[in-house]
Order: C-alpha cells, then sequence, then structure tokens
C-alpha cells in the first residue's frame, strides 16, 4: 500500500488543445494573477487555496514512535492527506520540515501560509507545540490547528456526552481524572470545561502524580492546569487521583495498574487512548467501569481523530474562517455524539436486545434515562460512517459564522 507513496496531483482542467493550454497556463492566466493581485481575496475563488490544508510536522512526536524525524514521518503525513479527502473533501498536502527549531518553524509555516487555505499542525512534540500553534494563530489569517491537541479532545468530547447520557449523568456532575498533561492533556482538559465539565471536578496527572499549585517541576503548560483544575486539592499519584473517580481518560501512554482503576466509583467510564497500548487493557476497564473506550480499531468506541479534523476543517474552509473557535470544536464534538445517535436508530439498536448484553445493569442505565438510542459500545460512529464528515462540517461552519470568525 505505501510503495511509491499514497498521494499524486491530479489536474482539474482538460489540456488537450492549443486552446486549453492558452487558458489554463499563458497568456490567459495573466488576467486572473492580475485580478488577485488587485483583489486578494479572490485567491480563494481562482486557486486551490479554499479546499487545500497544509498537514506540516517536524517528526519530532510522531505517532507512539517519538521523535523519528521529517523523513520518516512522511508515510504518516501522507496518510493524513489521504484522510482529509477520503473523509472530508479536502486536499492537502505534506510538508516535513527538517528543522525542530520553533522560531524557524513559525517563520517557514507563515512563510508557506498563502498556498494554503488552512494549516494542520501534526506530531509537533510538547511543550513547543502549543507555543508554534499560538504564534501562528496570531500570525496568519487562516485557521491554524494541531490535530494531536484538539481532534483528540473534541473526539472525547463527543463520546463522554454519549456515555453520560447512558450513565444517566450530567456532565457537571462527573468527576474526571486526565491521565497525561502533553499536548492531548492540555487540551482534553480544556475542551470538556468548554464543553461542561466542572474544571474544579477534574484531576490531571503527569508521571510524575497530580498537577497541583504547589508543585515546583511544572512547565508553564502544566501550572495553568493546576491553577485551572483540582480544586479540592488533591495530591498523591495516580491511585489517588482515581479515587472515586467517575471517569478516567488516559492520554500518556503509560501503564495504569488495576489496583488503581479498582478504586473509581462503580458504573463509569473509562478511555484508555494510548495506541497501540492503551493505559488500562480494555479487558481489565470493563471490570470496574460500565462504559469502555479506547484509541484501537479491534475493540469498540474507538476515540479516532478521523471523526474531527475532515469535518473541521471542511466547515472552517467552506465558511472561509480565520480561525478555529473554542465554538467550533464543541460544536464538532455535539454533532460527532449526535450521529452516533442517529447511527445506532438507523442501525435498530433501539430495538428490543440490541443493548450489549448486562449494559444496563450495576448502574450503567437508570431508570428515565433517555438511552434507547444509544448503544454501550458505539459511543461515538465508526471512523467510515459517511454522515460524520458533513455533519460536523455544517456544525463547525455554522459555528464559526456565529462566532464572527467567517468570510463567507
Amino acid at each position: 500500500m505505501h510503495r511509491g507513496g499514497k498521494l499524486s496531483v491530479a489536474s482539474t482542467v482538460p489540456l488537450a488543445t492549443r486552446e486549453d493550454l492558452s487558458l489554463a497556463y499563458t497568456p490567459g492566466v495573466a488576467r486572473v494573477c492580475e485580478a488577485i493581485a488587485a483583489d486578494p481575496a479572490l485567491v480563494d475563488d481562482y486557486t486551490w487555496v479554499s479546499h487545500t490544508v497544509a498537514v506540516v510536522t517536524d517528526g519530532s512526536a510522531v505517532l507512539g514512535l517519538g521523535n523519528i524525524g521529517p523523513r520518516a514521518a512522511m508515510p504518516v503525513m501522507e496518510g493524513k492527506a489521504v484522510l482529509f479527502k477520503q473523509f472530508g473533501g479536502v486536499d492537502a498536502v505534506p510538508i516535513c520540515l527538517d528543522t525542530q527549531d520553533t522560531d524557524e518553524i513559525v517563520a517557514l509555516v507563515t512563510a508557506l501560509a498563502p498556498s494554503f487555505g488552512g494549516i494542520n499542525l501534526e506530531d509537533i512534540s510538547a511543550p513547543r507545540c502549543f507555543e508554534i500553534e499560538r504564534r501562528l494563530e496570531e500570525a496568519l489569517p487562516i485557521p491554524v490547528f494541531h490535530d494531536d491537541q484538539h481532534g483528540t479532545a473534541v473526539v472525547v468530547l463527543a463520546a463522554l456526552r454519549n456515555a453520560a447520557t447512558l450513565l444517566n449523568r450530567k456532565l457537571g456532575d462527573l468527576r474526571v481524572v486526565v491521565s497525561g498533561a502533553g499536548a492531548a492533556g492540555v487540551a482534553v482538559t480544556k475542551m470538556l470545561a468548554a464543553g461542561g465539565v466542572s474544571p474544579d471536578e477534574v484531576v490531571v496527572c503527569d508521571s510524575r502524580g497530580i498537577l497541583h499549585p504547589d508543585r515546583p517541576d511544572l512547565t508553564a503548560s502544566k501550572a495553568e492546569l493546576a491553577e485551572l483544575t483540582n480544586a479540592a486539592g488533591r495530591v498523591g499519584g495516580i491511585t489517588e487521583a482515581l479515587r472515586d473517580a467517575d471517569v478516567l481518560i488516559g492520554v500518556s501512554g503509560g501503564e495504569i495498574p488495576e489496583e488503581a482503576v479498582a478504586g473509581m466509583a462503580p458504573g463509569g467510564a473509562v478511555f484508555a487512548l494510548a495506541n497501540p497500548t492503551p493505559e488500562v487493557h480494555p479487558e481489565v476497564a470493563a471490570r470496574y467501569a460500565a462504559v469502555v473506550a479506547t484509541g484501537r480499531s479491534d475493540y469498540p468506541n474507538q476515540i479516532n481523530n478521523v471523526l474531527a479534523f475532515p469535518g473541521i476543517f471542511r466547515g472552517a474552509l467552506s465558511a472561509r474562517a480565520t480561525r478555529i473557535t473554542e465554538g467550533m470544536k464543541v460544536a464538532a464534538a455535539d454533532a460527532i455524539a449526535a450521529v452516533a445517535v442517529e447511527a445506532a436508530w438507523s442501525d435498530g439498536a433501539h430495538q428490543d436486545g440490541a443493548h450489549q448484553d448486562g449494559a444496563h445493569q450495576d448502574g450503567a442505565h437508570q431508570d428515565g434515562a433517555d438511552v434507547g438510542q444509544l448503544r454501550i459500545d458505539a459511543i461515538v460512529p465508526s471512523p467510515l460512517d459517511p454522515r460524520v464528515a458533513p455533519a460536523v462540517a455544517e456544525a463547525v461552519a455554522e459555528a464559526a459564522r456565529r462566532d464572527g470568525v467567517a468570510r463567507a
């Protein structure tokens, strides 16, 4: 599948005659150039910019492989571009930069930006990814989106919305532990707060334990999380964090002991998203939680970024948004969650016996809960569900107009 790469460039116009050549290239193309020079906004109408995204990496944090460099990162960036096209109808170009200097990356992407309608940052290590994204957002009039952060966060919020429905709980009442304080952990925590989870009831852990303001070893991003979360002032490690917690969201890649998971409140949720090895094996998680999700395709409830980024960029490009707001991300999460409900109905999950055996036991379903349209093993749609990207795109474009960042 990978030999020769996974991408090619295809012409959208015929070049069969001299007239074709004179229109597509010289001299006809000069008139289009002059028009754009007079009105730069016309670049969206007369070039590929309005439907094309740059997928940019420095190869510093590729999948679970680590800092493998720009050449070794190219197969992943090609794959990302294929997913953009297949699921969102968005053309994408992989750009692997042979530098890991923050200033150089910002300068290079800024210089390349006129060729694209959006910038998808990919597999850039924390904490540099935070600064790179922030500076590019400030410098560029087009959407900038670090998918490792925000794509994960959007799908997690969608999954938790539906999990909470199944558990007959409100998001604001859940006590949540986020294991991992890197790029994904930071974004997930902020996304949950934007989506209705009380940050006071969120505890974030890194490899050294619970984040709290009195810890002297915190980076700037971790210190921000410590101030935002953990209102009860918990200290200690993951075992202390999980005691009586309703939800565990693992985005760390580190193993979490079974005895720590056993301390959670019964009938909760475990999202163990490290790939390929989840922080908690799904079979172990199922002993203590009513809802279990992973990042893997061979278990139910796959939290996969492909549910988010193609539709987010399709919607942002359609609205000609200048940036991607928190409101647009929350709208994307709501749309994904809604498609899971729609899929359950259309697949007959509301019929008798469609729910997984025993899923209603141990408090997973409570009297009066409106869970007839959801399945406990399908809290998010399949990544291959063709309904997802259009629904996300429509919701994101509407949110862009609502948030005042749309130009169309």
